[in-house]
C-alpha cells in the first residue's frame, strides 16, 4: 500500500509540473471566408432589428383638437396605419361642458412607405373633415429656448444642470438679463449672455432690440422667464403666443409686489406653492401648466418659507418646461390640457 500511493503521489507532481511548464500556444487565425469578420459585420450582427423597438430619432408627435365627434381615433389611426407609422403612444381626453376633443398621438415614422408630405396632408385632410387643429412635429430638429433672468439664480442653475445631464431635450442659445451679475453662469456653460438695461423710458426700445435678438439672430422657440423681474409688454407675449414660460410664487392673487413670503408668514399661511404657466397680455393670469404645494408649519421661520419656496420653483418651471419641449401641451380658452 505504501509504495502504491507513493507511486501515486509521485504521478500526480509530474503531470502537475508539465502543466505549469507548459509554453503557452498562442493559436493563429487565418483569413477565410469563415473568419475574415469586419467590424462593422459584428456590429450588425448584433443591432436590433428596427421593427423590434422604436427608432429615437423617428418619433413624431401629433397633437389635435376640435369638437368632439364619433371616429376621430379611428380615423387618426387608420390614417398612420396606411403609411407604414406605428403608434407608439396615444392619450386623449374630452371637455364634455365645452364638447372638444383632444389627443396627443406619438407615433414611430422610421418605417413609413410614403413621405412627410403625405402624411402631413393626410392630416390635414382628416382635421378638415371633423373641423379639428393641429400640430405635428417631426422632432428632427432641437428646439431652441432663451432664458431671462435678473438676480435671482435658483431657477436658473435648476435649468443648467437638469440640460446638462440630458432631462431636458434643447439648445440653450441665449440668456438676456438687465444685470451682469449672473454673467459668470452663463460663462461657465458657454452661453451668450446679453445685458439690456430697462429704464422707464428705454423700455419700448430695450424689448424691441431684445426681440430682435430673440427672432432674427437666434430664431428663438420658447422663453423661460426665471425670475426675470421685469414685466413685458403685450408686444413681446404677442410674438411669443403661448411661448414664454414664467414662474411664481402661489400666493397670488395674494401678497402682490415685493416680499411675499414676509408677509405670507405674518399672515401665518399654511401652504405655500409655485406655479408655472404660459405669459400672456393679463399679467399672471396665463394658462397654467404645472403647480406643486408644500406644508408650512409655525415652527418655520421667514428663511424657512423662502428656502422651500424656491425648491418648488425651480422644479416646478423644469416640469412646465419639460412639459413643453416633449409637446405634451394643448392651450384652449386660457387653460392647459397637460398629458403625461
Amino acid at each position: 500500500n505504501f509504495h502504491f500511493f507513493a507511486f501515486v503521489r509521485s504521478s500526480l507532481a509530474q503531470h502537475l509540473h508539465s502543466l505549469l511548464h507548459r509554453p503557452l500556444i498562442r493559436p493563429s487565425i487565418r483569413p477565410s471566408i469563415h473568419t475574415n469578420l469586419t467590424m462593422s459585420a459584428v456590429k450588425a450582427t448584433f443591432a436590433k432589428d428596427p421593427e423590434e423597438e422604436p427608432s429615437a430619432d423617428k418619433i413624431a408627435v401629433l397633437r389635435i383638437h376640435g369638437p368632439d365627434k364619433k371616429g376621430i381615433v379611428a380615423a387618426f389611426s387608420q390614417l398612420l396605419y396606411g403609411h407604414g407609422c406605428g403608434i407608439l403612444n396615444a392619450e386623449q381626453c374630452t371637455d364634455t361642458s365645452a364638447n372638444l376633443f383632444f389627443q396627443r398621438i406619438a407615433f414611430d415614422y422610421a418605417s413609413m412607405h410614403t413621405d412627410r408630405h403625405s402624411i402631413e396632408f393626410g392630416v390635414k385632410e382628416v382635421c378638415t373633415r371633423f373641423h379639428m387643429t393641429f400640430t405635428l412635429n417631426w422632432n428632427d430638429t432641437k428646439k431652441k429656448i432663451a432664458i431671462m433672468v435678473s438676480k435671482y439664480d435658483h431657477c436658473l442653475w435648476e435649468l443648467l444642470l437638469r440640460h446638462r445631464a440630458g432631462e431636458l431635450d434643447c439648445d440653450i442659445v441665449a440668456m438676456i438679463s438687465n444685470h451682469e451679475d449672473l454673467r459668470p453662469v452663463a460663462d461657465t456653460f458657454n452661453i451668450p449672455y446679453h445685458v439690456f438695461k430697462v429704464t422707464k423710458d428705454t423700455k419700448a426700445q430695450v424689448e424691441e432690440a431684445e426681440l430682435k435678438l430673440l427672432k432674427e439672430e437666434h430664431n428663438v422657440d420658447l422663453v423661460i422667464l426665471a425670475r426675470y423681474m421685469q414685466i413685458i409688454s403685450d408686444n413681446f407675449c404677442n410674438a411669443f403666443d403661448h411661448k414664454v414660460i414664467n414662474i411664481h410664487h402661489s400666493f397670488l392673487p395674494a401678497f402682490i409686489g415685493g416680499r411675499p413670503y414676509h408677509r405670507a408668514h405674518e399672515r401665518g399661511v399654511k401652504l405655500i406653492g409655485a406655479t408655472a404657466h404660459y405669459a400672456t397680455a393679463d399679467l399672471d393670469e396665463g394658462p397654467i401648466i404645472e403647480q406643486d404645494i408644500t406644508r408650512i408649519s409655525h415652527r418655520d421661520s421667514v428663511n424657512d418659507l423662502i428656502r422651500k419656496g424656491r425648491l418648488l420653483e425651480k422644479n416646478t418651471l423644469v416640469t412646465a418646461v419639460k412639459a413643453h419641449l416633449e409637446d405634451r401641451i394643448i392651450v384652449y380658452n386660457n387653460k392647459c390640457v397637460l398629458f403625461y
